[in-house]
């Protein structure tokens, strides 16, 4: 689901891969902007100011290049048949050091909705 790859001061690059049907789960990072790039597959990204108004929607697939500003509620969403497979960009950091989440419910519970809601 989701590697940390690479963890510096300023910023961060995890690698991600959505099986069909998933998605990364309804999430805002108060104080964290993130850039997101699908290098394969395809799916819906929804961002908005509030979780009940995700005004913006676009399909995404191979090459599509993704940027949400810090505060911005956002959803990904695998649509395809294939693997999801993207990386994104925090900065700054937004997991720690060498994090590994096998699984979308390994993600759930080693973040602990850490103070804002994640899902709906």
């Amino acid at each position: 689901f989701r590697t940390a790859l690479w963890t510096g001061r300023h910023l961060q690059v995890t690698l991600m891969s959505l099986k069909p049907g998933e998605d990364i789960g309804l999430e805002m990072h108060p104080h964290v902007d993130q850039f997101l790039r699908v290098e394969q597959g395809r799916g819906i990204v929804q961002m908005g100011p509030s979780k009940h108004h995700l005004q913006f929607k676009r399909n995404v697939y191979d090459d599509t290049a993704i940027v949400v500003p810090a505060g911005t509620w956002h959803n990904l969403t695998n649509t395809g048949h294939a693997p999801l497979k993207l990386y994104s960009i925090y900065a700054p950091p937004n997991h720690p050091f060498g994090t590994v989440h096998r699984t979308k419910a390994d993600a759930l519970a080693a973040e602990g909705h850490r103070g804002h809601d994640h899902y709906f």
